[in-house]
């Protein structure tokens, strides 16, 4: 069993690193709210760190959860950042959703000292962290992953080794471009069949086992039609996933003219003060509720 530590305990971390717990590994959390992790470690035994530096220190694995690019930046190589105080040999493996050139730099700063690193990124949401059935996108070297994979395996379903540094991240670029035009199709359609006057219930029934069928569909249609948007990925963080994503297009010539339309849709969603709701909440844009 290995001495891990856990940055960050929002909606993933926080049963991610149960489920590593759970797997019989010694766990040292941290958040920036203590009371989070404090009240992990009633939940699930372990310890309790004031900084990133002092959870780090002595780990053998080192996981990361946390927001946008300067969080990840900060708990990583900030001051009391845990690369910096990592023992040679060590992993840190970011699930984050960041951008890639963030991974790359935290990979070479890795490399300097002997850390290994992983960029780790994961879908599947709230439900997928709770239940240990996540898929995650990892970027970094070969041995990295191989050693790393019995502890991701604590809390994903489907781990698929993408490429080198980065290539974690830019996977789950390509997974969120993907949901952002299912989610205003899907959005569209049912704000079509709900002023035509059809039956949604027959409608959903009747498409979600055809060419029509996605996960959005089978798992937010019918509380889609109902108004009910409080569960599952919030808008302020598709919103800075889309971001990430078309900042990304520009370096690499990507042309993506729906997610730009989307982007600016969840923008307005933010602005209205919907930026908690689940995403699919897009069909607020269409249909009054």
């Amino acid at each position: 069993m290995s001495k891990v530590a856990f940055l960050g305990m929002g909606v993933m971390g926080y049963p991610m690193a149960g489920h590593i717990a759970a797997g019989g590994h010694e766990v040292t959390v941290y958040n920036r709210t203590i009371a989070k992790a404090e009240n992990w470690v009633s939940q699930h035994g372990g310890l309790v760190a004031k900084t990133p530096s002092v959870a780090a220190k002595g780990a053998d694995f080192v996981f990361c959860c946390v927001g946008d690019d300067p969080d990840v930046l900060s708990v990583a190589l900030g001051e009391d950042g845990a690369i910096p105080v990592m023992k040679r040999g060590a992993f840190f493996i970011d699930n984050s959703t960041v951008s890639a050139d963030v991974a790359r730099q935290i990979y070479e700063a890795g490399k300097i000292i002997g850390v290994k690193t992983l960029d780790a990124p994961v879908s599947g949401g709230q439900a997928g962290a709770e239940n240990g059935k996540l898929t995650v996108m990892v970027g970094g070297d070969d041995d990295a992953f191989t050693a790393a994979l019995p502890l991701i395996d604590c809390y994903g379903a489907r781990i698929v080794h993408m490429g080198g540094a980065g290539k974690g991240q830019q996977a789950k670029m390509v997974n969120q471009i993907c949901i952002a035009g299912l989610v205003q199709a899907l959005s569209e359609g049912l704000s079509f069949a709900m002023n035509a006057g059809l039956d949604t219930d027959k409608l959903l029934e009747a498409i979600s086992g055809g060419a029509a069928q996605s996960w959005q569909m089978v798992n937010r249609g019918e509380t889609m039609v109902k108004g009910e948007f409080d569960f599952g990925f919030a808008v302020d963080w598709m919103q800075k996933d889309l971001r990430i994503c078309l900042e990304e297009a520009k370096s690499n010539g990507a042309d993506l003219p729906v997610t730009e339309i989307v982007a600016e849709y969840y923008a307005e969603l933010s602005a209205d003060g919907f930026g908690r709701s689940d995403t699919s909440s897009l069909i607020r844009r269409l249909h009054d509720f």
